[in-house]
């Protein structure tokens, strides 16, 4: 007895061509699949970047903001605000003192928050100096980039207004970060007590 042959053993031409494609196919929806979870982990990892900006620009705003010099009254304007800057004096934060200036205890600044014309939050300072003295360089931080502008506001005496000058702090100072058009971000207004007691 002779065994008899088998001449479906093996794969057609056809049955390939549709292995390969099928196969593709699959290849296809694992690589949209891949691309499609790539771009959503990208977007993510910029919006929480996004919002750890604006956590640290909240914290140091506060720290600053409420760390201005109360003076003692005699010494003329200690905060001026408008509704687009503020200006005041107060402690160096460490983040920005220079070595000699950590070494030797800091000192008082000029301190300057606004949105300049690059839309860009900076924040400006130079040592503060008595009216004789030769003034300090300016040196200046962006914070943070892409904003419309800010609003700053002042409450005092039972109301808010948009602009503050005095030899005196008020109760509470409140900032708006306004963003561009369409610009995802979106941050709750910082609202800061300032120390109301004069350094010693």
């Amino acid at each position: 007895m002779t065994p008899r042959r088998d001449d479906a053993a093996g794969f057609t031409l056809l049955e390939l061509l549709i292995a390969l494609v099928v196969f593709s196919l699959v290849l296809l929806v694992l690589r949209q699949g891949f691309d499609a979870a790539t771009r959503l982990f990208e977007q993510q990892r910029q919006t929480l970047a996004a919002q750890d900006d604006l956590d640290a620009v909240d914290r140091f705003v506060r720290q600053v903001v409420a760390s201005a010099d109360a003076g003692n009254g005699r010494e003329g304007p200690l905060l001026v605000g408008t509704n687009h800057r503020l200006t005041w004096r107060g402690p160096v934060p460490r983040a920005l003192q220079t070595q000699a200036e950590a070494i030797s205890g800091g000192g008082r600044a000029n301190i300057a928050l606004f949105v300049d014309d690059a839309h860009r939050f900076v924040l400006q300072w130079s040592a503060y100096r008595h009216v004789i003295e030769p003034p300090t360089p300016v040196e200046q931080r962006v914070l943070l980039s892409g904003l419309e502008g800010v609003e700053w506001h002042y409450y005092a005496s039972g109301h808010w207004s948009p602009t503050w000058y005095g030899n005196t702090l008020p109760e509470l100072v409140r900032l708006r970060l306004v963003f561009a058009p369409g610009d995802a971000r979106h941050w709750p207004d910082i609202v800061v007590a300032p120390r109301l007691n004069p350094l010693p």
